[in-house]
Formats: C-alpha cells, sequence, structure tokens
C-alpha cells in the first residue's frame, strides 16, 4: 500500500504541467446550470488563452466570467490533475488580438474561430495520483 497516494504539487509544476498539454476542460455556469466544454489552449505568464467560434460557451462567458479550468492525464500507474480558476474575457483590443494571432494556437476542427478568450488565472492547484488497490475498510 502507498502511504500517501495523493500528492498536492506546487503552483511552478502546476503551470508547468498546465503547458504541457493543449487540450482542456473549460467549466462555467450561468443560470444555475454548469456546463464544461472541451478546448485546445495555450497558457503562459498566469493565463490561459483558446479561441471560440459564437455560441453558447461565448454567451455564457459573457454572462458569467468566473471560470474553472481543467488538465490532466493519466498511465496504468498514476496520473496528476491541474484545476486553474479565474476570470475570463473576450479580446477585443487590436493589440491584443494581433498578440494572440502570434500564439501557437490554431482550430483543431475545422471552423471559423474568430474570438480570442483569455483566462485570468487567480487560484491554480495540481496533485499527482498514484493508483493502487483500496485499502482495507476494516483492518484487522
Amino acid at each position: 500500500m502507498v502511504d500517501n497516494p495523493i500528492q498536492e504539487l506546487p503552483a511552478d509544476e502546476a503551470w508547468k504541467l498546465l503547458g504541457s498539454k493543449q487540450l482542456g476542460r473549460l467549466a462555467v455556469s450561468v443560470g444555475g446550470q454548469p456546463d464544461i466544454f472541451p478546448v485546445n489552449y495555450y497558457s503562459d505568464e498566469g493565463r490561459i488563452v483558446f479561441r471560440s467560434a459564437e455560441g453558447t460557451k461565448l454567451s455564457e462567458l459573457v454572462v458569467n466570467e468566473h471560470v474553472a479550468f481543467e488538465v490532466d492525464e493519466y498511465t496504468d500507474d498514476g496520473g496528476w490533475s491541474v484545476v486553474a480558476k479565474g476570470t475570463a474575457r473576450v479580446l477585443a483590443r487590436g493589440d491584443e488580438i494581433a498578440e494572440a494571432d502570434t500564439l501557437p494556437l490554431t482550430p483543431w476542427v475545422p471552423t471559423i474561430k474568430y474570438n480570442y478568450v483569455e483566462i485570468s488565472v487567480g487560484d491554480i492547484t495540481a496533485r499527482r495520483f498514484e493508483f493502487g488497490p483500496e485499502p482495507e475498510r476494516y483492518p484487522v
């Protein structure tokens, strides 16, 4: 049995893990109704950037800017998970959009995505997990 199968990681390692992937899940909530959207993204310097077409995701971000973003990975032996919480906004200024156009961020799905969304991360946490059998509930 593993002594500590769940390890909390420092913020710098959380950012490193977040930056190692390209696909995550955006969690939003409007009117008490949660929604989750898979998005490909780019992260750096305390932010996450993704592109979006017009639609539900973009509309919900305008109504409630408070979001969570999750990315993870696992193998047969264990895995990790990063959760970032912050505020989202659609980039509107020409200089912001021009800078975002230089990011290595292209849509994975063949649709037009004119909108860049930036999440300013206020809180980021990460955990590493080691898989194994459940311990005895009632040790003898």
